[in-house]
């Protein structure tokens, strides 16, 4: 197993990601008994040399709610019947969500109205008041 790349700057160093086999459940026959074909992978953004202290203190906000209380990420795969493309899939989802977490939104930048626009509120407003107007007079015979 290489590092795992995450985006150009982020790059897991695969001694820091933990895989681990079990049995996966559902449906299969004999083969779901047999073989440990569930992948989970481990990854401690919390202790990584892969994170400046920057990213890693959004990445830790961003996912607060996936960690465990040990601060482990946690994927699972179950998807095919294999363990090594399980694998393959587990270490793509890990990415994901980490390349999903360093993710940070783009600033707004505010614009200004056109002149357009503040004309045609305020010629709105005018002919709304005038409608109200109309309302409380009596009209003369």
């Amino acid at each position: 197993m290489a590092d795992l790349n995450v985006n150009d700057r982020v790059r897991i160093p695969e001694d820091e990601i933990h895989v681990s086999f079990a049995r996966s459940g559902g449906p299969g026959g004999q083969n779901v008994n047999k073989v440990e074909t569930k992948v989970e992978v481990r990854w401690r953004p919390a202790d990584s040399r892969a994170l400046s202290d920057a990213d890693r203190e959004w990445l830790l906000s961003r996912l607060a709610s996936r960690l465990t209380n040990d601060g482990d990420l946690i994927v699972v795969s179950t998807r095919t019947r294999t363990r090594e493309r399980n694998r393959e899939d587990a270490l793509a989802k890990l990415a994901t969500a980490v390349r999903e977490a360093l993710r940070r939104p783009r600033r707004r930048r505010p614009t200004r109205r056109t002149r357009a626009s503040i004309e045609r509120r305020l010629d709105q407003k005018k002919r709304r008041s005038q409608t109200k107007r109309n309302r409380s007079r009596r009209p003369e015979e």
